[in-house]
């Protein structure tokens, strides 16, 4: 979020700031404020953290005095032509949002973002591998669970420094897409077979599927870095209490390269307002 600040106050944006009483910037025009109704209906748009805002209305803010507290007041309060940036979504958000008609933008969600960030994602996970591991990863047999976005370019960086990859995916079009790139492929179905001599496993599936009955079958020195959205689709509890290496890995891109990811949503947000404006420049023209 720091550097998403800095990219807007360059970008000659007006900018309040929420929740950061302990963050020093020196911009012309930011400015620090206490969250309140009427500082809120200020916004022409509003950027909420990566994580959004909890089902009990809090949003993650480390650099506040106290935390901040939304509730439907402040909802109901914003101009309908709003615009609200969000990384996802829950239940309790989506549905204020919708209650209200305020225009929220998941930037998780879209493929410029996802893509972008898989990046500074796999690049993450393959540190953590040759931290918590005493081989090279050039070499190793590494299994890669899920072929989407974030799978696909772990597993192309994966074989890149001589890894030897195997890929286990649900969608019979994933499947042949790992064919195509010369990795052997897997449907969940084999996940036991192969999972069965695999020394690094990446999970990029946000579901249950590394399940105690599969952790009993895979080789008990393997290492499990799950880039999965928590909780997450390892059973830590069992892995933890049997001696399986499994860590958990989420908002890798803020964790390893803060600035690289700030600059991918906050170039996507400065493209999302452009687009508006130039649409509703284009309704005012057409009478629409």
């Amino acid at each position: 979020m720091a550097e998403v600040i800095r990219y807007l106050e360059a970008w000659d944006a007006s900018i309040l700031l929420f929740g950061f009483d302990h963050f020093h910037f020196d911009g012309l025009d930011v400015r620090k404020q206490e969250l309140t109704i009427p500082a809120l209906q200020e916004a022409d748009v509003i950027i909420f953290p990566v994580a959004g805002m909890t089902e009990e209305g809090a949003v993650e803010a480390l650099y506040a005095d106290k935390p901040l507290q939304l509730n439907e007041d402040y909802f109901a309060a914003l101009k309908k032509e709003t615009l609200l940036f969000t990384g996802i979504s829950r239940n309790y958000f989506s549905s204020i949002v919708k209650k209200y008609g305020v225009q929220m933008i998941r930037l998780m969600e879209l493929d410029e973002v996802a893509i972008a960030n898989s990046i500074p994602t796999a690049e993450g996970a393959l540190a953590l591998a040759m931290q918590h591991t005493d081989i090279t990863l050039h070499g190793s047999k590494s299994v890669v669970l899920g072929l989407g976005r974030c799978g696909l370019t772990l597993a192309r960086m994966l074989a890149g420094i001589g890894a030897r990859v195997s890929v286990c995916a649900r969608r019979p079009a994933d499947l042949a897409r790992a064919e195509e790139m010369g990795f052997p492929a897997y449907a969940m179905s084999q996940l036991e077979t192969a999972l069965a001599d695999a020394e690094v496993i990446f999970n990029t599936i946000p579901a249950m599927v590394l399940t105690a009955d599969v952790l009993t079958q895979i080789p008990h020195s393997a290492v499990i870095i799950d880039i999965s959205s928590a909780p997450g689709g390892v059973d830590f509890r069992y892995a933890e209490k049997h001696g399986l290496k499994a860590i958990l890995t989420p908002s890798l891109p803020g964790m390893v390269a803060p600035v690289t990811a700030g600059r991918i949503l906050a170039q996507m947000i400065v493209r999302v307002i452009d687009q508006q404006r130039k649409q509703e420049e284009f309704n005012h023209e057409t009478g629409r």
